[in-house]
């Protein structure tokens, strides 16, 4: 008999520690803080309505990014990836500029996962379309406020940063550009 009690005691109890744990596995926790700085006159370009670092403001940084799935949630924004466009530098995965009207991203560091995403493709779907974009650039989730990102602040955890093309290929109007509700998966 006591047995049977322990079992059906401990077993419940373990249930809930997994779960608890796999649940606690899954989330993207903040890795920390970068204070903002009042970036030097005319040094944060901001195309596409982007950020400029404000002086003394505390903005969150992320090491990671929601788990991927076939149908990852995030959040999609519009950058150039064009010279003296609001990405800044050359893309970091072949070190080029690329066409606005390449379908073309960024994603948040942990989705970037160290470059592992490089030139692939990814599907992106929202208003009932979807699109095939290559990946050719960080998000930096992880630094920011400084001269190497155009004086912005840290990408959030959950970004997709496309091209025009990207926002054509959806069929947004051009006023609606700027940040849309998405889900992306990687293509097979």
């Amino acid at each position: 008999m006591k047995k049977q009690v322990i079992c059906s005691t401990v077993f419940p109890l373990l249930c809930i520690l997994l779960l608890f744990l796999s649940v606690e596995a899954q989330t993207c926790s903040p890795s920390g803080k970068i204070k903002g700085k009042t970036p030097p006159p005319g040094q944060c370009n901001q195309e596409n309505d982007s950020d400029c670092c404000k002086d003394g403001k505390w903005y969150t940084t992320y090491k990671c990014s929601p788990p991927v799935s076939s149908q990852t949630k995030a959040t999609l924004t519009r950058n150039s990836f064009e010279p003296d466009g609001d990405g800044g530098a050359p893309s970091e995965c072949d070190n080029q500029y690329h066409s606005d009207d390449d379908p073309v991203v960024a994603l948040s560091t942990g989705w970037y996962n160290n470059g592992k995403r490089c030139l692939n493709y990814i599907n992106i779907h929202g208003k009932g379309r979807s699109v095939r974009a290559k990946v050719v650039d960080e998000c930096d989730s992880t630094m920011g406020c400084d001269s190497d990102h155009d004086y912005q602040p840290p990408c959030p955890n959950n970004i997709v940063d496309a091209s025009k093309a990207v926002w054509k290929a959806l069929g947004v109007p051009e006023s609606d550009w700027g940040e849309m509700d998405i889900y992306w998966s990687d293509t097979d």
